[in-house]
């Protein structure tokens, strides 16, 4: 059997060295851009919320005020049924700009903090599926903005799994607050799926919370099984990593 010289080893073993540093130099680098790019997304929603609520609502509230300008002044009752018409299509218009700006972001969170805004987004999006939701969580937890919205986006991606794909009729939401960390508990008792056998299949919205909570240098764990359920365990210190504070 021929040996490999001496000295080609230490190459090879050079090599390899580098290219592993090469790696884990790249993957830092793609971490690091994919979080500047949520950062930079999460920073354009609320511009737009901020623009769609004070420009359009502006719009749509004179529009309100003079319909009821003209309905007091028109007698016919073929233009009144058409004015009332019209009254009906700016009311859903109004209806919808809401809807959009609490999707962009949530106003409860940015008034009331994340309990708060979470509690209401679990109520209203498990009432809509008709899944009976079981909140578990302290009503006084201050977080920081950048924390809060990090982790409400991802119990609303998680959320948004159970609903489009468990086929659930119970969801648990347990977070907790101790002032060393935050954590989370995400179960439902839907079907279930193996996560072992797809994680290199993941959807990006998996994908998106393991790495939220990454940058958060926290934990995230997902177990399930098929007819089993599913459960999402998110924890993250309190004090987030600098690099995670200023992105």
């Amino acid at each position: 059997m021929t040996q490999i010289p001496e000295q080609q080893q230490q190459q090879a073993a050079l090599n390899t060295g580098e290219l592993d540093g090469l790696v884990e130099a790249r993957t830092r680098e793609l971490s690091a851009l994919s979080s500047h790019l949520q950062s930079l997304a999460e920073k354009e929603k609320s511009e737009l919320a901020r623009t769609l609520h004070d420009e359009l609502g502006g719009l749509l509230t004179a529009a309100k005020m003079d319909l009821s300008w003209l309905q007091s002044r028109v007698e016919k009752p073929e233009h009144q049924e058409r004015l009332a018409q019209l009254g009906s299509v700016l009311d859903e218009a109004m209806g919808l700009k809401r809807r959009v700006v609490e999707e962009l972001r949530p106003s409860l969170l940015d008034h009331f903090g994340l309990t708060t805004a979470l509690r209401a987004y679990v109520d209203a999006a498990c009432a809509k599926a008709k899944i009976v939701a079981d909140i578990r969580m302290p009503e006084d937890a201050a977080i920081p903005k950048d924390m809060a919205i990090a982790l409400f986006r991802i119990v609303q991606e998680g959320l948004n799994n159970i609903v489009r794909h468990a086929d659930a009729q119970h969801v648990v939401l347990d977070f907790t607050a101790d002032g060393k960390e935050y954590a989370f508990t995400l179960h439902d008792d839907g079907r279930g799926f193996n996560p072992k056998g797809t994680r290199d299949s993941w959807p990006h919205g998996i994908m998106g919370m393991q790495h939220r909570v990454r940058a958060l240098g926290g934990r995230f764990s997902l177990d399930s099984a098929p007819g089993k359920g599913t459960t999402l365990r998110v924890a993250v210190p309190a004090a987030a990593p600098a690099a995670a504070k200023h992105k």
